[in-house]
């Protein structure tokens, strides 16, 4: 969502006019709402709001749990009823349960044409992943010129295993995000190793479709002063975290680190969504009275909170294929100038752009003899000054969002010539 909404931001200062096309927020079921973020959409920016059709609401009632979300992270251990639902969702809903919002898009859609307006290219942004079925009718019918962005891999996105697909289902997603990749005109990925996942599939792809546009962060957002605590050194993690993220190695660490240097007081907090499995870990590493848990939060709250920590802690999913996975958290830790530690696959891009950074490194999940010596160096720096903000970068400038706007924005008027010719 940050994503296409610092677009919409930037965009008409980039000479492209966007319209944005989403569901009435009180006919769908979302299990966070941050409605702050509204105010950042120019006020010049049409927004059209449609009906939709999904089956969440009936969800909520029979399972009394909000809206799965970050790949199930709020639901913990599943019971056989969530083992069933997710049964239902990955074999009935294909791609995803928001398809049911399709047909009302494409019906705005055709009331915009008929009405005679004309537009340069459709951007349609997932997951959901079904939302790039809508640009792929409109392709379709209309002609029109189609940037497909997508956020995630389709299907070998790391929840994937958990829908339990059969063959059938499996066999018709893979065919729906073929389809997907090879008629688009334009396929928008976050990070080099997902263009490198598309491309195996399909080797035959013209050079230069595929276009890695990274996330990145506003600094607009950024404009707080940074404000390390003196009295402690503060490890925050904002966003969902589950067990399968498994940072119980670096709890541990964490638990030595701070039995090593008693005159360091080592805290730790999260801020958002946080599973049942990550409570036990941080209880059973002896760490339950040093850490705060805070719920989900405005974004700007959210700000404040990285700007107030010593560092930060980003986890990359222990799954398949992950070494693609670029929370889009990284850059805006980066813009926060803190000490990044990060667990997750070494090689990944995640630990490209922090060496690059020099923000940090990835720890690999079962290295920790890396942890703890990173831990305590960590440490020692605390005692030497509280302080441990690093310096501006140009790397991280690099992923600003109103820079990566002016890249979209190219490509929309590369779709507009396109179309003139």
């Amino acid at each position: 969502m940050q994503r296409c909404l610092k677009w919409v931001k930037y965009l008409p200062a980039l000479g492209v006019e966007p319209t944005v096309l989403t569901v009435d927020a009180d006919q769908a079921t979302y299990p966070v709402r941050d409605e702050s973020l509204l105010r950042e959409v120019p006020a010049g920016v049409r927004v059209i709001r449609t009906a939709t059709l999904e089956p969440f609401g009936s969800y909520q009632r029979l399972t009394g749990r909000t809206v799965p979300h970050g790949g199930f992270a709020n639901e913990g251990a599943p019971g056989m009823a969530q083992q069933v639902l997710r049964f239902v969702r990955g074999n009935l809903f294909i791609p995803d349960p928001r398809r049911g919002w399709n047909n009302y898009a494409l019906a705005a859609v055709r009331r915009l044409l008929d009405q005679g307006e004309t537009f340069d290219a459709v951007l349609t942004s997932s997951p959901p992943h079904s939302t790039q079925l809508i640009g792929l009718e409109l392709q379709k019918r209309y002609g029109m010129r189609w940037l497909a962005d997508l956020r995630d891999p389709w299907t070998d996105i790391y929840y994937a295993k958990d829908l339990h697909r059969t063959a059938a289902a499996a066999w018709l997603d893979a065919h729906y995000e073929q389809q997907v990749l090879r008629a688009a005109d334009v396929v928008l990925v976050t990070s080099p190793a997902t263009e490198r996942l598309f491309r195996r599939k399909l080797p035959d792809l013209a050079k230069g479709k595929i276009v890695v546009l990274p996330n990145g962060y506003d600094e607009a957002d950024f404009q707080g002063v940074s404000a390390p605590p003196r009295d402690c050194l503060r490890i925050t993690h904002t966003g969902t975290i589950t067990a399968g993220y498994r940072i119980d190695g670096l709890l541990r660490a964490l638990r030595a680190t701070a039995d090593a240097h008693p005159a360091v007081p080592l805290r730790l907090r999260f801020v958002g969504e946080v599973d049942a499995g990550v409570r036990a870990q941080v209880a059973a590493a002896g760490l339950t009275q040093a850490t705060e848990f805070l719920p989900f939060v405005p974004h700007h709250e959210s700000v404040s909170y990285l700007l107030s920590s010593s560092a930060l802690l980003l986890a990359i999913p222990d799954v398949a294929l992950n070494e693609g996975i670029l929370p889009g958290k990284i850059f805006e830790y980066l813009a926060a100038h803190k000490p990044v530690l990060c667990v997750g696959p070494a090689g990944s891009d995640a630990d490209r752009i922090l060496r690059e950074a020099a923000a940090g490194q990835a720890l690999p999940y079962d290295d920790y003899k890396l942890m703890l010596s990173t831990l305590n160096e960590l440490a020692e720096r605390w005692l030497r000054s509280p302080n441990l903000d690093l310096p501006a970068s140009d790397v991280v400038t690099r992923y600003a969002r109103q820079t990566q706007a002016a890249r979209l924005a190219g490509l929309v008027r590369a779709s507009r010539r396109a179309k003139r010719a």
